[in-house]
C-alpha cells in the first residue's frame, strides 16, 4: 500500500502509525445521530469528516467496514414525542418521532453526498425479545462485579473500572469532587452511570432480568460495536464533546466485560457560528436544509470544512462560505474549459502532475491533513490553467482532479451538471448566437447588452478560441 498512514490517537494523545488488526482491512465505528430534531451543521461536519476518512482508506486499498449507530430511544426523543404528538400513545409517538427524524437525517446526508454506512444499527434492535444483546451484556457486567442492581435500575460501578479517565485525561479524584447524585438516582457513587433504567409510566420499555426498562445511552455503542465489528476493532470516531463521559464510559463498560474495544480513537473539533456555540435561543441554529436552501450547493460546505483540520474547531461564517465559493469557482472554470474534452484521459503520465498527487497522498497519510491536501488540488488546478493549450497535459490533469476531489466526496460530473457546464439551453444558445452576430457586424453595444442580460439571469459567458461557452453563476 505504499507509504504509512498516521493517525492522532485520542487515547494516547499522540500521532501513531495506523496498523489495522487485519492486513488490508479496517473496521470503523462512528457515533451517529440521536434522532429527535433536524440535522444541523455540526452533524454535517462530523458525518463528512468520517466519510472522507472512509473514502481515503478505501482509496488506499483497504476494505473498510463502516458502522454508524442510531439512538432511537432516549429522554430527548421521549420529550419531543410528548410535545409533537400529545394525542398519541407515547410508545407510538416515540416510534413516529424517531422514524421521522431518521428519515430527515438520511435525506440530508444524501443531499450532502455522504455515503451510507455499511451497517446502521438502532438501539431498539438490541433490546427486543429476539435480540436482547444489551440485557445480556449488562448481565455479564453484573456477573463480573462491575455493575449492580438498585431497585430495577442497573449502574456501572466506576470503582471497578481500571484507569477510568484515561481517554479524557482526567484524574478520578478530581472528577469525583465535581460529581453529584441527582434526585431520584439510586447509584452508590456520583460517577456511577446507568446501564439500565427502570420503566416509567407509559414510556417505552423492554423486559429484562431486573424488570421492564430501557437502556442507558452509553451501553448502546459498546454492545453494537462488539456485535458488528468484534470485541476489538480498529477505529472509533466522534466529536470531542463525546470523549467524556460517553466514550470514557464505553471503554469502562467494554473493558469491564473483558473486551479490548477500540485501538485508535479519532475525535474532531466542534463547529461554531460566527464565534458562538450554535443555539436556538441565540438564533444561530443552522440546519443542513437551511444551508442548502440559501447556498444551493453542498460542495461549498465541504470546501469550508476541508479548510480546517478535523482536530480543530471550525467557525462557520458567511464570509467563509464566500471564500469557499471563490475556491469552487476555480474548479468550475477549469471544468468549463477542459472537463468535457478530456474526461477519459489519454493514458500518458506527467511527472509534475504525479508529484502533486503524491503530495496530496502524503498530506492525507499525515493524520488526514485535508487543508494541505486541498492545497494540492488547487495547485493541480493552477497547473492545468498554465498548460491549458497542452491537450495531453490537461487530459491527465482532469483525470487526476476527478480522482482527488472524489476522495473529498466532490463529484466533478455532478458539479458540471449543476452549474450547467456543457449543457444545452435553446434560449441561452440563441442569445449567444445573436451576440456573435452583433460582434460580427461590430455592434459591440448590442453584444454587451446581451452579455449583461445573461449575467442578470445568472449566466456567465466565457469567450475562447473555440467559441463562447456558458455556465451558471456560483
Amino acid at each position: 500500500m505504499g507509504n504509512k498512514i498516521f493517525i492522532h490517537n485520542s487515547l494516547t494523545r499522540k500521532k501513531e502509525e495506523f496498523i489495522p488488526l487485519k492486513p488490508n482491512e479496517v473496521k470503523m465505528y462512528v457515533c451517529g445521530p440521536t434522532v429527535y430534531d433536524a440535522p444541523h451543521l455540526g452533524h454535517a461536519r462530523s458525518a463528512y469528516i468520517f466519510d472522507v476518512v472512509r473514502r481515503y482508506l478505501t482509496y488506499r486499498g483497504y476494505k473498510v467496514k463502516f458502522a454508524r449507530n442510531v439512538t432511537d430511544v432516549d429522554d430527548k426523543i421521549i420529550s419531543k414525542a410528548q410535545a409533537e404528538f400529545k394525542e398519541k400513545d407515547l410508545n407510538s409517538a416515540v416510534k413516529e418521532v424517531s422514524a421521522k427524524y431518521l428519515d430527515l437525517y438520511h435525506e440530508d446526508m444524501k443531499s450532502l453526498g455522504i455515503l451510507d454506512p455499511d451497517v446502521e444499527p438502532k438501539a431498539t434492535e438490541y433490546v427486543c425479545p429476539d435480540k436482547p444483546l444489551m440485557q445480556k451484556f449488562i448481565q455479564q457486567l453484573i456477573d463480573k462485579g462491575s455493575a449492580y442492581v438498585a431497585e430495577g435500575d442497573v449502574y456501572f460501578d466506576i470503582k471497578k473500572a481500571k484507569n477510568y479517565g484515561k481517554l479524557s485525561n482526567q484524574a478520578l479524584e478530581k472528577m469525583e469532587a465535581g460529581a453529584r447524585i441527582a434526585l431520584g438516582e439510586k447509584k452508590r457513587d456520583p460517577l456511577d452511570f446507568a446501564l439500565w433504567k427502570s420503566a416509567k409510566p407509559n414510556e417505552p420499555s423492554w423486559d429484562s432480568p431486573w424488570g421492564r426498562g430501557r437502556p442507558g445511552w452509553h451501553i448502546e455503542c459498546s454492545v453494537m460495536s462488539s456485535d458488528i465489528l468484534g470485541d476489538e476493532f480498529d477505529i472509533h470516531g466522534g466529536g470531542i464533546d463525546l470523549i467524556f463521559p460517553h466514550h470514557e464510559n464505553e471503554i469502562a463498560q467494554s473493558e469491564g466485560a473483558g473486551k479490548k474495544f477500540a485501538r485508535y480513537w479519532m475525535h474532531h473539533g466542534l463547529l461554531t457560528i460566527n464565534g458562538q456555540k450554535m443555539s436556538k435561543s441565540l438564533g444561530n441554529f443552522v440546519t443542513v436544509r437551511d444551508f442548502l436552501a440559501k447556498y444551493k450547493n453542498a460542495d461549498l460546505l465541504k470546501l469550508l470544512f476541508l479548510s480546517t483540520h478535523y482536530l480543530h474547531p471550525v467557525d462557520y461564517t458567511d464570509e467563509k462560505v464566500q471564500e469557499a465559493r471563490q475556491a469552487l469557482e476555480r474548479i468550475v472554470i477549469l471544468a468549463d474549459k477542459i472537463g468535457g474534452k478530456y474526461s477519459q484521459g489519454c493514458g500518458k503520465q506527467n511527472a509534475a502532475l504525479d508529484a502533486i498527487s503524491k503530495k496530496f497522498i502524503a498530506a492525507m497519510d499525515d493524520n488526514f491533513n485535508a487543508p494541505e491536501a486541498l492545497a494540492q488540488i488547487f495547485e493541480l488546478v493552477s497547473a492545468a490553467n498554465r498548460n491549458i493549450d497542452d491537450a495531453v497535459y490537461t487530459a491527465q490533469a482532469w483525470v487526476s482532479l476527478k480522482e482527488l476531489t472524489g476522495i473529498f466526496g466532490i463529484d466533478l460530473d455532478k458539479l458540471q451538471a449543476f452549474w450547467g457546464i456543457g449543457s444545452k439551453d435553446e434560449n441561452i444558445d440563441e442569445l449567444i448566437n445573436l451576440r456573435q452576430e452583433a460582434k460580427g457586424r461590430r455592434d459591440f453595444g448590442e453584444a454587451d447588452r446581451i452579455r449583461k442580460k445573461l449575467e442578470a439571469e445568472g449566466i456567465i459567458l466565457e469567450d475562447t478560441k473555440d467559441g463562447t461557452t456558458w455556465r451558471r453563476k456560483l
